[in-house]
């Protein structure tokens, strides 16, 4: 592959899709603090556990260490629902902190003021500060089935791999509660409490508000859900076929828009992209867009085209996660979200 398409796809399909979508289409095409309430128990806990540490993750690998690692660097999604356990991580690569220096979507409830940040877009991770935080295991996710580890530059990741042992967890082609159980199972395995009634009723809520989804998907069939993310001159409709979040609603009943294949063919699988002149190919009648802060969100949108869409006229604009925070505190407002959003729609298509 031309370094030159290589140069479009990661620019156009990762960065102004916001990371997730874009993936696909570069591997396919080169081929290659404290805690909340109780967080400190929980912690004091963890660090009264003794004996060694052992982890296999989503591409198989095991990792094994004498002890429970307490110096964790984690991408921030990653540490993001760790936290939401009272597993506090040391370092974080990925977007933390926005130009104003507030947290970022994906950073949930951290206080990105005690955590070091190594990276804070795409392609930068600081291998030296990494290093000086004598990390013992490096976590993050993935989105494809090669073992890709999301976030960990390519021209580093060797560097980076000789500093400490990495556990994956996959977020490729699988509904959304297969990744919310791994992370609950690392959790677990780093000391965190589960049965705390923090965590436990938080699980008893995502699974009521799936119920809820799947009771407003099945009493409204003919409304028609378009997941969608903006960048200045393309417009991306993503499919459902492997993204945790959309298989997931999709399996609870939710009619979305399905581009061809075909058309998702320059994405890797998981997008088609589109014109903001041609913004209106699919009919919907509730549309999600991408949260990310690496995308344009609709408040800022200003082409005339989607103004003109239904479903924006009708104010049935929702916001979607493609990187969830993978815990079940995080994970239930996305399905009340969309429940909500079925609930009060109206066919406008």
């Amino acid at each position: 592959m031309s370094n030159a398409r290589a140069t479009h796809l990661t620019r156009r399909g990762i960065l102004a899709a916001g990371g997730a979508l874009g993936l696909g289409a570069v591997l396919a095409a080169c081929g290659d603090d404290d805690a909340k309430s109780g967080g400190s128990d929980k912690e004091t806990s963890a660090a009264k556990k003794s004996g060694p540490w052992t982890f296999k993750d989503d591409r198989g690998t095991e990792v094994k260490l004498d002890k429970i690692p307490t110096n964790i660097v984690a991408f921030t999604g990653v540490a993001a629902a760790l936290y939401d356990y009272g597993i506090s991580v040391k370092g974080v690569f990925g977007p933390t902190k926005t130009a104003d220096g507030k947290a970022d979507v994906q950073a949930g409830d951290m206080d990105i003021s005690k955590v070091e940040i190594l990276g804070n877009v795409w392609d930068q991770f600081n291998v030296e500060k990494y290093a000086a935080l004598a990390p013992d295991v490096l976590i993050t996710t993935m989105f494809d089935g090669a073992g890709t580890l999301w976030y960990v530059p390519a021209a580093s990741k060797d560097k980076i791999a000789k500093l400490a042992p990495s556990v994956g967890i996959s977020v490729y082609d699988r509904q959304l509660t297969a990744p919310l159980q791994r992370m609950w199972e690392l959790a677990e395995s780093l000391g965190a409490d589960m049965t705390a009634a923090t965590v436990t009723d938080a699980k008893k809520k995502f699974e009521a508000a799936a119920t809820r989804l799947r009771a407003a998907a099945k009493a409204k069939p003919n409304i028609k859900v378009l997941a969608g993310s903006a960048s200045q001159d393309i417009f991306y409709v993503s499919g459902t076929n492997l993204s945790i979040d959309l298989e997931y609603f999709k399996a609870l009943g939710v009619n979305f828009v399905e581009p061809p294949e075909s058309a998702k063919k320059e994405g890797g699988g998981w997008y088609e992209s589109l014109s903001w002149e041609n913004v209106d190919k699919y009919k919907a009648d509730i549309i999600m867009m991408d949260d990310r802060s690496s995308t344009i969100q609709p408040a800022d949108i200003t082409e005339a085209t989607w103004k003109k869409l239904p479903a924006v006229k009708a104010g049935q604009v929702i916001p979607r996660s493609p990187e969830p925070i993978l815990s079940y505190d995080k994970c239930t407002p996305l399905l009340e979200t969309l429940a909500e959003a079925l609930e009060k729609a109206k066919k406008v298509s």
